[in-house]
């Protein structure tokens, strides 16, 4: 008989109960007694029909309940009953609120939940609330470390079913779900559905912020963090924060050192699986992403996504320090890292300090001496990958860079950008010192050590110092009386390659560099300079001791000499010295009469 009025109170949260089987049976949530045991495992249940229900899916293999459609077998009724709706498509629970249909009506009462924002399951660990009792049921896993769902195969256990589900595809090779596009197959359900959506553009999912909109839910979380700022993931080694959990489970790998993705082809490990899966197309050769603007093909959806931008121009990434933009989100970083000057990685060696652990690696092969990469024409190694990427295109003649103003080419992404503000005119690299500008960073550099007297490079012959590395390399063979670049026409040879392509010159012609105020062509960059001078009267180099100035540099080496008396150019059979090269090639010849 229903009186309409509750019977029994629960003296831990005060919910009430009409009748006192349902209170003993709500009582053991707060005791945790589960008086139900498996005779078959040690497993234990709180009510007699979980215990029931555990037996009949777990222990016997009887599954009365066969669907018509697709002969799928069922241990329970309503389990067939709900799947059978999957085929009909029938949906008979309507939300009020948005007229969103379910297939039952738990799915239903689970949605309204989502409109009224009713979470009445809290954990008793963290207070956290969650819509239905499943979810917390998984989430408690998290803390007791209950892991209930094993793999036949391998052991392996897993806190939710789902994941074991799709984990035992890996054993079977299972992928029931084929796209009807380009018959991709697919482990899982949410997969194929996300993957359909590449075919059809459809985004169904949008920012609430800034109605930027999605193919996939996880991109949308990911995507509003970057409006609110929030980093809830945090390292419990060093404290650092993330705004997504798997990039705090990559990070922890940073310090443990674990790498769980191995190769089958040679022995190299990666800390995640998209590094595992890119690694094998080198293998295979596959380059499945293929850009539609021309005819380049990449091993991974992200090289793409970033090389389209070269030709859209797009660059999403800006800094809000000074707002300059980028096209991917590693240069950003990178860039974000010059406004804090976070330089975490340091060198054991010489205590230098680098942004990024991957400069560190680069920077401790100038230490090591090692050079990992390998040409497999003409086995010239390389301590960095991209110095090997470039080098290839010298034996295959590839240069992907073509500037849009003049058509020439170039092998370097970097060479092109630089040719480019030939034309525009931009210097973007300024000295602090005294304001002079440059159009690449590495000639800024070059240039702060004339304020600073730096001299970094020293040759272990003789010690001398230089401040420029290429200075250094070119000394060297003096010593060692390497001349690398031979002239095809008459076999000269040349220790340094700037001569060797004034040389080249001589056979060809070709005078690149013209003067617009006569007309007049020049083999040599630095010859039109010092030209230039003629009709503008400049004469930048001033002597210290009697304020005469001249307009071309060596010049003005010549008449410091008569002040510092140096004479840096030796007869080899009399051992006389002479300040200016040319007179020692005179008197040379003395000797050879």
């Amino acid at each position: 008989m229903h009186t309409g009025k509750n019977l029994s109170q629960c003296s831990e949260c005060l919910k009430s109960f009409s009748r006192e089987s349902h209170l003993t049976e709500h009582m053991r949530i707060h005791t945790g007694e589960k008086p139900y045991q498996c005779a078959e495992c040690p497993k234990s249940f709180s009510r007699k029909s979980k215990l029931t229900e555990h037996m009949m899916r777990i222990h016997t293999v009887e599954k009365p309940y066969q669907c018509s459609e697709c002969q799928k077998r069922f241990s329970f009724k309503p389990s067939l009953c709900r799947h059978a709706l999957t085929h009909s498509g029938e949906k008979p629970y309507q939300c009020s609120e948005c007229q969103k249909c379910f297939r039952d009506e738990r799915g239903l009462t689970l949605h309204r939940r989502t409109h009224s924002g009713d979470k009445p399951y809290q954990c008793t660990d963290c207070q956290k609330c969650f819509f239905d009792k499943n979810s917390l049921t998984r989430h408690r896993r998290a803390h007791t470390g209950d892991k209930p769902y094993q793999c036949s195969e391998c052991q392996k256990c897993f806190s939710v079913k789902r994941d074991l589900t799709r984990h035992t595809k890996i054993h079977t090779g299972e992928k029931p779900y084929q796209c009807s596009e380009c018959q991709k197959c697919f482990h899982e359900k949410r997969h194929f559905t996300e993957h359909t959506r590449i075919h059809t553009g459809e985004k169904p999912y949008q920012c609430s912020q800034c109605q930027k909109c999605f193919s996939n839910k996880r991109d949308l979380s990911r995507h509003t963090i970057t409006h609110t700022g929030e980093t809830p993931y945090q390292c419990s080694e060093c404290k650092k924060k993330f705004s997504q959990k798997n990039h705090l489970i990559y990070h922890i790998r940073t310090h443990t050192g674990e790498k769980p993705y191995q190769c089958s082809e040679c022995p190299k490990d990666f800390k995640d699986k998209s590094l595992l899966t890119a690694h094998v197309r080198f293998h295979t050769g596959e380059n499945p992403y293929h850009c539609s603007e021309c005819p380049k093909d990449f091993p991974l959806k992200s090289l793409l996504t970033a090389h389209v931008r070269f030709h859209t121009g797009e660059k999403p990434y800006q800094c809000s320090e000074c707002q300059k933009c980028f096209s991917d989100k590693r240069r950003l970083t990178k860039h974000t890292r010059t406004h804090t000057w976070v330089k975490r990685y340091q060198c054991t060696e010489c205590d230098k300090c680098f942004s990024e652990k991957s400069s560190l690696t680069q920077h401790i092969r100038t230490h090591t001496g090692e050079k990992p990469y390998q040409c497999s024409e003409c086995h010239k190694c390389f301590s960095h990958k991209i110095n090997l990427t470039e080098h290839i295109r010298i034996h295959t003649g590839e240069k992907p860079y073509q500037c849009s103003e003049c058509q020439i080419c170039f092998i370097q992404k970097s060479s092109l950008t630089y040719h480019i503000r030939t034309h525009t005119g931009e210097k973007p690299y300024r000295c602090s010192e005294c304001q002079k500008c440059f159009s690449v960073k590495s000639s800024l550099t070059e240039h702060i050590r004339t304020h600073t007297g730096e001299k970094p490079y020293q040759c272990s012959e003789c010690q001398k110092c230089f401040s420029v590395k290429s200075s250094l390399t070119e000394h060297i063979r003096t010593h060692t009386g390497e001349k690398p670049y031979q002239c095809s026409e008459c076999q000269i040879c040349f220790s340094v390659k700037y001569r060797f392509t004034q040389h080249i010159r001589t056979h060809t012609g070709k005078k690149p560099y013209q003067c617009s105020e006569c007309q007049k062509c020049f083999s040599v960059k630095s010859s039109l300079t010092e030209h230039i001078r003629t009709h503008t009267g400049e004469k930048p180099y001033q002597c210290s001791e009697c304020q005469i100035c001249f307009s071309v540099k060596y010049r003005f080496t010549q008449h410091i000499r008569t002040h510092t008396g140096e004479k840096p150019y030796q007869c080899s059979e009399c051992q006389k010295c002479f300040s200016q090269k040319s007179h020692l090639t005179e008197h040379v010849r003395i000797h050879t009469i």
